[in-house]
């Protein structure tokens, strides 16, 4: 019984008292990718296993680590995603949106599942904000994606983050980079990891993305991937640079960023602050362009980013960045005796369809516990039904910030607590704009 009561590790509940700042948050995410045209889209929570095993790279840790994966009733092997990315190129192959106009500009929010060990800004079920951009090749696109996290950053109020972009090529230019590193790192094989040696045949890139002391203290002198770039490869990133220039963003070049995934070409890039520890990573992505045509479709640019939700939520909380308060009830509706109940029934569902929050008793308590219960959920106005309210048609209602009553009509209830409501907030106003004054 002890284990049932209780989340399981690496995943967490979100109570009503935090969850608004998540909508905070996901309201800026979502808001600032339509500002360039990107809508969301929702896909699958779980994919065919070989989603994630062919396309993410059979030599990453996502997939020989960190996927939760089971046979369903039907045999079929299952995974649920461990990144959404594949699953949005699936969805956008199946349903033709690469076969429309192009670009095809999709965001989503979503939960994403890895085996991991738990740790601050790293749980097993963690989730996602990213945006896909499919058909554009252009740096310009590369600078675009990248300035839409830039700005939904800043608008999130986040401070001290830096920028920092490489290009890892094409698979082109890298035969001769992972020529190259294997050399090097064949050179020190016994000090790598056992994981690492397996990489070294396989796929010597992942060594760079290892979190061993020793493997990424030989990974900061191994060749740089930048150095063996083919022309084509060297254009775009010049002009990805130029574009990110122009739009007046701060970079640095990271020749170590690889990203973790395998389906990663040309520019990379993260977004990374100092605020948050070990996971100093709050947003990466960079181009895929290979990925559409290794899934199915055909030959299609792309490119996109991830960002962790409660990963920045943690920074947002260590820089103490201000979120703006939770809404509380407009006005809680205290009814005494049973045709009072119904009378409140009435007036709540007449008010709620204006829009306003309301209140009222659903568990038959007396006058003093709804008082109590009102001020406990900040209600900003209340009223009092009983008989004599039923017989006039009028009631008294309280401001619950400054004890001011007024008089209204029950019979006009929607437009007289507008009245009230509109005076009220007015008032406020007036007081907020006369404090800033002074």
């Amino acid at each position: 019984m002890a284990e049932i009561n209780h989340a399981i590790k690496g995943t967490n509940d979100v109570l009503p008292k935090e969850s608004y700042k998540i909508q905070f948050v996901e309201n800026i995410m979502l808001s600032t990718a339509k500002l360039y045209g990107f809508r969301e889209i929702r896909v699958p929570v779980f994919e065919h296993t070989e989603v994630f095993s062919r396309n993410v790279g059979d030599t990453t840790d996502v997939v020989q680590k960190e996927m939760y994966t089971f046979d369903d009733k039907g045999g079929r092997s299952i995974t649920l995603r461990p990144e959404l990315t594949a699953g949005v190129v699936r969805s956008s192959i199946e349903h033709g949106l690469i076969y429309d106009a192009l670009p095809q500009k999709v965001c989503y929010i979503g939960g994403c599942y890895r085996y991991e060990k738990p740790q601050a800004g790293r749980l097993r079920e963690f989730h996602q904000f990213g945006i896909e951009c499919l058909g554009a090749s252009s740096p310009a696109a590369d600078a675009e994606v990248i300035c839409v996290a830039n700005q939904v950053l800043s608008t999130l109020g986040i401070k001290k983050i830096s920028l920092q972009i490489n290009s890892i090529g094409c698979p082109i230019c890298r035969k001769n980079y992972q020529q190259a590193l294997k050399e090097y790192f064949e050179a020190n094989i016994d000090e790598l990891c056992d994981t690492c040696k397996d990489r070294l045949q396989r796929n010597p890139m992942r060594i760079l993305d290892c979190k061993s002391p020793v493997c990424s203290k030989l990974a900061a002198n191994a060749p740089k991937v930048i150095d063996f770039l083919c022309d084509d490869c060297k254009e775009h990133f010049e002009g990805v640079k130029k574009h990110l220039d122009s739009a007046g963003l701060k970079y640095t070049i990271n020749p170590q960023i690889v990203r973790g995934l395998d389906y990663y070409t040309r520019t990379v890039f993260e977004f990374v602050s100092g605020d948050i520890g070990a996971q100093s990573t709050v947003c990466g992505g960079g181009r895929y362009d290979g990925l559409v045509e290794q899934m199915g479709g055909n030959p299609t640019p792309a490119l996109g980013f991830g960002m962790g939700i409660e990963r920045l939520l943690l920074l947002m909380e260590n820089q103490e960045t201000e979120i703006p308060d939770d809404t509380t009830c407009d006005l809680y509706i205290a009814p005494m005796g049973e045709n009072a109940a119904y009378e409140a029934t009435k007036l709540s569902s007449i008010l709620r369809s204006d829009g306003f929050e309301v209140a009222t008793d659903v568990c038959g308590r007396g006058l003093k516990a709804q008082m109590k219960y009102a001020d406990k959920i900040g209600a900003k106005f209340t009223m009092v039904i009983g008989d004599n309210e039923l017989e006039s048609k009028k009631a008294i209602i309280k401001n619950m910030k400054t004890g001011d009553t007024a008089e209204i009509s029950l019979d006009n209830i929607g437009d007289e607590f507008i009245k009230t409501f509109s005076q009220t907030y007015l008032d406020n106003l007036t007081d907020t704009v006369m404090d800033f004054g002074n």
